[in-house]
């Protein structure tokens, strides 16, 4: 089954690797006997559904979460391995998603108001008082 993760990009299945295990999740006995936990990776790197800029960004912002650029998504919330194998993909397309994104408006420097500077002055007057009142006395 394709993963699509938006209009513009699907990833088809064959790029998609699959693992299961034993889960530790919800099922008492259940998941002692099953493999009901999915892991799925993706190769970012060795894709070819992937433009040359979409493969840096996505190496570039997922780059802690990639080992030798592989991404790896796993879930082990459902007692079933179909239903874990979707949220699986549901996880790993959300990631690429946002990998993908543009990003955000540069945010533009300011300066403090007058206002808030007086305020931060006065509590620091304020805190150095509580301070200054829980010294010793001097010996004068």
């Amino acid at each position: 089954m394709d993963l699509e993760v938006s209009p513009a990009l699907t990833i088809p299945a064959s790029e998609l690797r699959w693992r299961f295990s034993r889960s530790s999740g919800p099922g008492g006995q259940h998941v002692n006997t099953t493999d009901s936990r999915a892991e799925v990776s993706w190769s970012i790197a060795g894709s070819a559904v992937l433009t040359d800029d979409q493969r840096l960004m996505l190496l570039r912002r997922l780059g802690p979460r990639l080992v030798a650029g592989v991404i790896t998504v796993a879930s082990s919330e459902q007692r079933s391995q179909l239903r874990n194998r979707e949220t699986a993909l549901a996880k790993l397309a959300e990631l690429v998603a946002e990998g993908l994104a543009p990003e955000g408006p540069r945010r533009r420097a300011t300066k403090p108001t007058r206002g808030s500077n007086r305020r931060r002055l006065a509590a620091k007057e304020q805190r150095s008082a509580t301070k200054r009142q829980r010294q010793r006395p001097s010996a004068e």
